[in-house]
């Protein structure tokens, strides 16, 4: 038997691993469906759909060069059938969508703005780059206060990426 592109056949599983199913067809060929393709619903677990030996309606979606064949069960189904059914129920809920069941009486309090994320002191970024006080002397040693401090600072951001990576200083792995 010949398949083709676009057209339905019946076929047997012949296997089940997670990603999908094989059919086999008359003849000796098989295909893939694969899980995305069993049912119009999410699918997490292909076997609560399918079992090794049953029989299967699919619709041929491609072959490719090698010969691989793709199938679907799911646009195998009437057209009615293949749409994804909506979430929501026919009519109101009739707990008006609360949790615990209990309705609610009157009109719904108006939503408060969450207050805006204050910046901790422990955050990067929350550095003192200049003194407070009044630095007296030269530029040299105005310098050299500036280096030792930046180069403190620069330490201790190495030292906590060091932590975070699993790293040793010398580039050996822990």
């Amino acid at each position: 038997m010949q398949l083709e592109v676009g057209e339905i056949y019946e076929g047997k599983v012949t296997g089940i691993t997670k990603f999908g199913a094989f059919v086999s067809f008359e003849g000796g060929q098989t295909g893939m469906v694969h899980i995305s393709e069993v049912a119009p619903t999410f699918v997490t677990e292909i076997r609560d759909f399918v079992t090794e030996g049953q029989m299967v309606k699919v619709k041929v979606l491609s072959i490719n060069e090698e010969g691989k064949i793709s199938l679907s069960m799911k646009k195998a189904l009437p057209e009615e059938q293949q749409r994804r059914p909506s979430r929501r129920t026919d009519g109101p809920r009739r707990d008006n969508g609360r949790r615990d069941g209990a309705r609610r009486e009157g009109p719904r309090p108006p939503r408060q703005p969450r207050p805006a994320p204050q910046p901790g002191p422990a955050r990067p970024g929350d550095f003192e780059w200049q003194s407070r006080r009044n630095d007296t002397g030269t530029f040299e040693e105005m310098m050299s206060r500036f280096k030792q401090t930046s180069d403190e600072k620069m330490s201790d951001l190495k030292r906590g990426n060091e932590s975070r990576r699993g790293y040793s200083r010398r580039g050996q792995q822990k």
